[in-house]
């Protein structure tokens, strides 16, 4: 196992669930992405820059519930702000899938 971590340096890590609720490509990006606009409940609303063109289209994320961390700092890629980290699973051939709750549940919620 690599750069084993504490509780303690977990608990640092705000994952929460969250629905997607506009999706749109992101020409500008290096990599092939779309810029999400996520609700995170009581968090409020957050922006994501996803590489996840691949296997997703962006009318079919709409709706999608899906889980991010939210306690990254902002980080700028080309003209966007891009404001949390949506996860995913990576495969062997680099395509992300999503990762979701396995039912629905309220957005903002915290994984633990």
């Amino acid at each position: 196992m690599n750069n084993v971590i504490t509780w303690s340096d977990f608990e640092k890590v705000d994952i929460r669930t969250g629905t997607i609720i506009d999706a749109k490509p992101f020409p500008e990006a290096r990599k092939p992405a779309y810029q999400l606009t996520i609700d995170f409940g009581d968090l409020g609303l957050r922006r994501s820059s996803a590489q996840i063109t691949t296997r997703y289209q962006p009318e079919t994320l709409i709706g999608l519930q899906i889980v991010a961390v939210v306690n990254f700092p902002p980080k700028q890629i080309a003209h966007f702000m891009s404001e949390c980290l949506v996860l995913g699973s990576v495969g062997t051939d680099g395509v992300v899938t999503l990762l979701q709750p396995e039912r629905p549940v309220a957005n903002g919620l915290r994984i633990a």
